[in-house]
């Protein structure tokens, strides 16, 4: 997951109003336990994808939440032994008891997975349009040396990876290739050294020495506050106007004109900064 830089609303806003949204969408899915809504949100966030140009981005986190999600709803089943609506009834479960799945476990795991599909997906779009340098440099006034480690960390995984591939590959072309105990061995012994080496420069160069820096004000702009707005609406909307549904120890709850005006509404408030294009560079 690393961050592309597109022309869309979102990317224009400051990385932290971003992050808010982000967390609004989240935020927003926790409050809700109609599945109606829950699976709207879904939608939502895949159309925010599309319109932040990363939609592909989004759409390949199904393949890591779903399979996740079939796995909370089997187990969910399993082991729940609420719920009225007997399905089956898989006899004794040694450990686990009496195995009988009812309607309302199934419901009840289908609803969680269906929050796990959300929570993937906003943090795939998450991380494809908040750009993490911003966030780092928004943190120097907060620590300054806590944001100039995460910058060094972040900018050194990909370097320990390729040196990890690499003694990889020795190790492969060698008659009697060692353990891979002996390879962590030289991983981490390299890894030690690069770390004395960085040190060493920022201590020539002065960072040991620094001071946090200036406050520099920067005018909100218009996808700022248009962000900004959505993902206080977002959680306002989903406080205030909830969907009720009930899943023990009888399903309780409709799919009525409220629930669907509920959720459009919450897919309206998500997709309203996109409408707004006006100042994005091409």
């Amino acid at each position: 997951m690393t961050y592309l830089r597109r022309a869309s609303p979102l990317h224009a806003a400051r990385a932290s109003v971003a992050a808010a949204y982000c967390a609004a969408l989240v935020t927003a899915a926790f409050l809700s336990s109609h599945p109606l809504v829950l699976a709207v949100l879904a939608l939502a966030v895949l159309g925010a994808g599309l319109a932040c140009g990363v939609g592909s981005r989004v759409a390949r986190s199904l393949w890591l939440s779903l399979p996740m999600g079939l796995a909370i709803v089997l187990v969910n089943a399993l082991v729940t032994r609420e719920g009225l609506t007997v399905l089956v009834r898989l006899g004794d479960g040694g450990p686990l008891g009496q195995l009988d799945v009812t309607l309302e476990a199934l419901a009840f795991g289908a609803k969680e997975a269906l929050l796990l599909v959300v929570v993937v997906a906003v943090a795939a779009l998450a991380s494809a349009v908040i750009d993490p340098d911003e966030v780092l440099r928004s943190l120097r006034r907060v620590s300054f040396r806590s944001a100039l480690t995460a910058t060094i960390a972040t900018r050194m995984l990909p370097l320990l990876a390729l040196d990890a591939r690499r003694i990889g590959e020795a190790q492969r072309c060698r008659p009697q290739p060692p353990g891979r105990l002996a390879v962590m061995r030289a991983i981490t012994a390299n890894a030690l050294d690069r770390s004395l080496d960085v040190a060493a420069t920022l201590e020539v160069r002065g960072y040991g020495s620094a001071r946090r820096p200036p406050r520099t004000r920067r005018a909100a702009s218009r996808h700022d506050l248009a962000v900004a707005a959505s993902a206080v609406a977002l959680v306002a909307l989903a406080a205030a106007w909830p969907a009720p549904f009930s899943y023990y120890p009888t399903i309780a709850g409709s799919f009525d004109a409220s629930a669907f005006a509920h959720a459009a509404a919450l897919a309206l408030v998500a997709l309203a900064p996109f409408t707004q294009r006006r100042g994005i560079s091409r």
